[in-house]
C-alpha cells in the first residue's frame, strides 16, 4: 500500500489500471454481482433492438416486394341494399369492384403510367393425379412477372401469344411445385384447375429462390403457392360470373377485375398519379367498392414506425442500464466506506484529491467495460438463438452494439463520480482515525 501511495503522484495509466484490477480482485464476488446489472442491461438493449430491427426489415421487405413505384387497386365487397333491384327483392347477382373501364381509364388518364397489370384472383381446387389442394389461381398478363419482381426458377412465364390465343397453360409457385409434384418434374405435366386442364410451362418464385444444381427438387425459401394463367384463357373458360360459397349457401357474384397494379415511371411521380387514380375511381364508382394501396406511403410509415419502435425499445432497455449504474454507485459507496483508512494513508503520503477520484473512476470503468463486453457477447447470442428456435427474424447492427456499450460506460461513469468525489473529499486526519 505504501509503495502504491509513493507512486501516486507520477502514476501512469497502466499502473492505475493494475492497481484498480488488484483492488477489485480482493472482492471478486462483489465485483461479479455488480457487473450483472451492466451485463443484463447491455444484453437487453442489443437483443431488443435486434428483434425490433428484424421485425421492421421483414415488414419493409414485404412492402418493397409490392414495388415502391406501384399503386395497388383491389376490389372490395360492400353491403348490398336490401331493396336493390326494385320490388323489395334483392339482386340475384352481386356486382362490384374494379372494371375493365377502370383499367382503360387508368391507361389513358393516369400521368407517368408505364404499365397496367389487371388480375383476377380466385380460389380453386387444383389436382395432379391423386393429389389435390386448394390454392389461389391468378389470371393475369405476361408483364405481371416484371411488375412483381418475381423470378423464374424453371421454364418460362406467360407470353403474349398465350394471351392472344387463350392458350391453356399455367405457371406454378415453388411451394405448390413441392407439395403437388413431389417426385415429378412439374414442367410439361398437365394440371387440373376445377376440372379445366392446363399445361405447366414454368415454376416461379421470388428473387431468393434458385434450383439446386444436380437435383430434381427445389431449394425453397419462399411461400409462393399460386397458379398463374393467361387472363384471356380464364375469361374464355369462366367469364366474369362465379359462385361464392358461404355457410348460408352460394350466391352469384360478378367481378371484372379483382386487382389492378399500376406502375409509375419514377417514385417522385407516384403521389401525383395516386391523386389522379382517386379522382377516376370516384367518378366511375357510386360506392367505394375498391381499396387503394400505395407501397411508397407504407414504406415511409414503416420507417417512421421503426424509428419510434427503436426509441421505445431502447428506452425500456436503458432502464436496466440505469439500475446497473445505481448498483455500481451503491457498491462503490460501500467500498469507499471500507477503504477509508487506506484513503487517509494515501492522502497523508501525498496523493491528491484528483488522484483518488481517478483511482475510483478507473475501478468503475473496469467494472462497466468488463460487464459491457460480456453483455455484448450475450446480446449477440440471444437474437441468434431466437431466430434458430422460433424462426423470428432478428438483425444484429453495429449501432445497437455501439449505443448499448457507450450508454453502459457513460451511465457507470456518471454514477461512479459521486463515490469517487466522496472518497477524495475525506479529511485525511479523520480517515486515519477510522477503524
Amino acid at each position: 500500500m505504501e509503495r502504491d501511495a509513493e507512486n501516486m503522484k507520477s502514476m501512469r495509466p497502466e499502473r492505475m489500471i493494475k492497481l484498480a484490477v488488484k483492488n477489485l480482485g480482493q472482492y471478486k464476488l462483489r465485483a461479479g454481482l455488480t457487473m450483472l446489472g451492466i451485463i443484463f442491461g447491455v444484453c437487453s438493449v442489443v437483443a431488443m433492438l435486434s428483434v425490433g430491427e428484424g421485425a421492421n426489415r421483414e415488414i419493409q421487405e414485404k412492402i418493397q416486394r409490392m414495388g415502391s413505384q406501384n399503386i395497388l387497386l383491389q376490389s372490395i365487397k360492400v353491403p348490398q341494399d336490401e331493396n336493390a333491384g326494385g320490388g323489395g327483392r334483392r339482386n340475384m347477382v352481386a356486382s362490384y369492384g374494379l372494371t375493365y373501364k377502370d383499367a382503360e381509364d387508368m391507361s389513358n388518364f393516369v400521368p407517368n403510367l408505364v404499365a397496367s397489370t389487371p388480375m383476377k384472383r380466385l380460389r380453386y381446387d387444383v389436382h395432379f393425379k391423386a393429389r389435390h389442394l386448394q390454392t389461389d389461381v391468378v389470371a393475369t398478363t405476361p408483364w405481371f412477372l416484371r411488375v412483381q419482381n418475381y423470378r423464374m426458377v424453371r421454364g418460362r412465364f406467360l407470353t403474349s401469344a398465350d394471351m392472344e390465343f387463350g392458350t391453356p397453360v399455367c405457371v406454378i409457385g415453388t411451394r405448390l411445385a413441392r407439395m403437388l409434384f413431389a417426385g415429378y418434374d412439374p414442367v410439361g405435366q398437365t394440371l387440373s384447375i376445377d376440372g379445366d386442364a392446363y399445361t405447366v410451362v414454368g415454376i416461379v418464385g421470388d428473387i431468393a429462390q434458385t434450383e439446386v444444381p444436380g437435383q430434381n427438387e427445389l431449394w425453397l425459401e419462399g411461400e409462393n403457392q399460386n397458379v398463374y394463367i393467361p387472363l384471356r384463357t380464364y375469361l374464355q373458360k369462366r367469364g366474369d360470373l362465379f359462385m361464392q360459397w358461404s355457410d348460408g349457401g352460394g350466391t352469384f357474384e360478378k367481378i371484372e377485375l379483382h386487382e389492378l397494379i399500376l406502375t409509375i415511371d419514377k417514385q417522385e411521380n407516384v403521389v401525383r398519379a395516386v391523386d389522379a387514380v382517386r379522382r377516376l375511381l370516384k367518378k366511375n364508382h357510386k360506392k367505394e367498392d375498391y381499396s387503394i394501396i400505395v407501397p411508397l406511403e407504407l414504406i415511409r410509415q414503416a420507417r417512421e414506425t421503426r424509428r419510434l419502435f427503436n426509441i421505445v425499445l431502447g428506452s425500456i432497455a436503458a432502464i436496466s442500464l440505469i439500475v446497473g449504474g445505481i448498483g455500481i454507485m451503491n457498491i462503490m459507496l460501500a467500498t469507499v466506506s471500507e477503504r477509508t483508512r487506506e484513503i487517509g494513508i494515501r492522502r497523508a503520503l501525498g496523493a491528491r484529491r484528483r488522484d483518488i477520484v481517478q483511482q475510483f473512476l478507473m475501478e468503475t470503468l473496469i467494472l462497466s467495460i468488463s460487464g459491457g463486453v460480456i453483455g455484448l457477447v450475450f446480446g449477440a447470442i440471444i437474437p441468434l438463438a431466437i431466430t434458430a428456435i422460433t424462426e423470428v427474424k432478428t438483425v444484429l447492427t453495429f449501432p445497437a452494439f455501439a449505443v448499448a456499450f457507450s450508454v453502459s460506460v457513460a451511465v457507470s461513469v456518471v454514477f461512479g463520480i459521486y463515490p469517487a468525489r466522496r472518497a477524495a473529499l475525506m479529511d485525511p486526519i479523520e480517515a486515519l482515525r477510522h477503524e
